[in-house]
């Protein structure tokens, strides 16, 4: 059946928001002035608003044995430093506060409790797999959730989450597609938690776009130092049987390649900040198999650790990448650089090639053209709610589609009912550089459709 639009009228237009409350102010007076007596806060509205703060929180974990994303909290700080040195956000000043999520539900928790006690408008640009932890305490408090990172089926399915990409899902879907056309085995290395257990699912239906067998399903923990063992299964898994010490590949192309038409054995790992330690246990292990190919996603890997292991001639050289959105040396990303020069020099926590800070320069993005929208009013959860869910469209300068939560636009994906961006981009590592495989985005909506 086909779902009925709702049509909105014009929102009025952004016509100095602070002279309509000078006019506001002046009629207030006047009707004080002709009754002739005292007069307090007119009922209905809220005295002294206007120089409130626009308090909002950004968490990630920090200083944990797993994955950590630092830049994203830092970004959020050097974001809020370049808006409120430029006028502030529809003119008042943007209020920050950061949260170490630790990585466990805990943490997750307790830092969705903090946000409640701290009474902030909304949560934004944040990274964490725990959404059952943190999701309950702000739908209590009717806080919304913009921009998160995607690792959580949360995310992706509370009515206060407003995601700007399609989250993991979406990746390694996406991932499968980019390799289905390249590989005759896949292996899949992903953690052994509740958020990596859907990704072998989500990677064969990519795969299954090409016709291609379900890939080898490899779990791994997320916080090992070491991996040989999974590097072992990865690669005996694709090399059509032959373990340690079976034939290696000539010069003229792999076994397994020459044995399938062309196509080769991809080993795809997605471990967070744990990929690179997988991949070397990996660059110990392969030269006693035939060649394979290499393959992650965005998050897991990224130009600046290509650069720490090797360039062009490390490991991940001709990898298979899967993102979100345009790689990090495209035009398009070139205010959130000027912003990282000017409010966040020589910190090194904030790399512009990182998925997470671009996540949040892009949540950021959302809340400022939402605060916008509300011409002057009061910023509140409740009212960034209802102008996300009314229909505002946020342009994000083809970082990614325009964004829109109402509800016809989000997509049909049974499993994530809140999911409205399924764009991704292939990239490749050629010469120790990212770069795109291909120019245009490729949607993945009917990929995540698929995935059973």
């Amino acid at each position: 059946m086909t779902a009925l639009r709702r049509v909105f009228p014009p929102r009025p237009a952004k016509t100095a928001p602070r002279a309509r409350r000078v006019l506001l102010s002046a009629a207030a007076v006047a009707a004080c002035a002709s009754l002739a007596v005292g007069c307090g806060v007119i009922p209905g509205t809220t005295g002294g608003s206007e120089d409130d703060p626009v308090k909002v929180m950004t968490w990630a974990p920090e200083h944990t044995k797993a994955t950590n994303k630092p830049g994203m909290p830092a970004m959020a700080k050097a974001y809020a430093r370049w808006v409120n040195a430029n006028g502030g956000l529809d003119g008042r000043k943007l209020e920050v506060i950061t949260c170490n999520e630790r990585n466990d539900p805990v943490g997750a928790g307790n830092c969705a409790t903090e946000a409640v006690d701290e009474g902030v408008a909304a949560v934004v640009g944040s990274y964490s797999q725990h959404g059952r932890a943190f999701m309950a305490p702000l739908e209590s408090a009717g806080i919304p959730y913009i921009g998160g990172y995607g690792l959580s089926d949360e995310e992706f399915s509370s009515p206060l989450s407003y995601p700007v990409n399609g989250g993991q899902p979406a990746l390694i879907a996406g991932n499968g597609r980019q390799l289905a056309g390249v590989c005759d085995r896949v292996s899949l290395v992903r953690p052994d938690t509740i958020a990596g257990d859907n990704l072998s699912k989500l990677l064969d239906s990519g795969l299954a776009q090409g016709h291609n067998a379900a890939s080898a399903d490899i779990r791994a923990p997320e916080d090992a130092t070491d991996y040989t063992t999974q590097a072992e299964e990865a690669l005996d898994r694709v090399s059509d049987g032959k373990g340690a010490g079976g034939t290696p590949a000539s010069s003229s192309g792999s076994a397994s390649g020459s044995a399938s038409g062309g196509k080769e054995g991809c080993v795809a790992a997605a471990l967070g900040a744990r990929t690179d330690t997988f991949f070397d246990s990996f660059r110990r292990t392969e030269d006693t198999y035939p060649d394979v190919r290499t393959a992650s996603v965005l998050g897991s890997v990224d130009q600046s650790l290509i650069d720490r292991t090797g360039g062009a001639d490390g490991v991940y050289e001709g990898a298979y990448v899967t993102g979100w959105y345009p790689d990090g040396s495209d035009k398009r990303w070139s205010k959130m650089r000027e912003v990282i020069r000017e409010q966040a020099f020589g910190d090194n926590r904030v790399d512009a090639a990182d998925a997470g800070v671009q996540t949040t320069w892009i949540a950021f993005t959302v809340l400022q053209q939402a605060v916008e929208s509300l011409n002057g009013d009061d910023v509140t959860p409740g009212a960034l709610r209802r102008t996300l869910n009314e229909g505002l469209r946020v342009d994000t300068g083809g970082l990614t589609p325009m964004l829109s939560w109402r509800f016809e636009d989000m997509l049909a994906a049974g499993d994530y009912p809140r999911l409205i961006n399924a764009d991704v981009t292939f990239q490749v590592v050629r010469d120790g550089r990212l770069v795109l495989a291909r120019k245009a985005f490729v949607n993945v909506a009917k990929t995540l459709e698929s995935a059973r």
